[in-house]
Parts: structure tokens; sequence; C-alpha cells
């Protein structure tokens, strides 16, 4: 059952009634009397969860930030050590001279 916003025009009563959809519109107010009241057109409602048990991951804790911070910059320094790496093979390959292949040899095969 929603929960509706009424104002009245004539003393400035603003109050939220508990009150079901096929329920009709109030029109005399609780303060004054008077027939001045009128339902005031809401945000819409929302669900909300509170509490804990939904999702492991809606409301995570600051421990859980600082170690997912911690875990990115390990994998960052794996991966530049491993580039390092990388480099240093391409290097050492490089420098190694190739044996050059006789045409004559080449040739005959």
């Amino acid at each position: 059952m929603p929960t509706y916003d009424y104002h009245c025009k004539n003393c400035d009563h603003a109050f939220e009634l508990f009150q079901s959809m096929s329920a009709g519109v109030k029109k005399k107010c609780p303060k004054c009397s008077k027939m001045t009241l009128e339902r005031l057109i809401g945000t819409g409602a929302a669900v909300i969860f509170k509490g804990s048990g939904f999702y492991e991951t809606d409301y995570r804790s600051k421990s859980y930030s600082s170690d997912k911070e911690a875990d990115k910059k390990a994998a960052k320094e794996s991966t530049e050590s491993k580039s390092e790496k990388k480099t240093e093979n391409k290097l050492e390959k490089k420098a190694e001279p190739k044996p050059a292949k006789d045409k004559a040899k080449a040739k005959k095969e």
C-alpha cells in the first residue's frame, strides 16, 4: 500500500497518509475540518533494500577498497617486470648474429 502526501489549502496542514490504491482521495482536512484537502503528486516510490544479505558487493568495507588497490599495484608491478624481461630477451636475440646461408648450398638443396 502506498503512502500519499496531502496538503490543505485552507490551513496549510501537510501530512502523509498510508492508504490502499483503490481508496478514494480524501477531501476533508483532519486539522481544520474544511473540504480543501488535495492530494499531491509524488515523485514515485522506489524499492530500497536495507540491511545485509542482498549482494556481497553492495556495501563494501574500507578494507576491501584498500585490498583492491594493493592488488592493482601488485598486478601492475608484475606486468611491468614481465615487459622488462620481454624487452631484454628481444635485445639478446637481436645481438646474436645469424649464420649466413651460402647461395651455393641453397641451390644444391
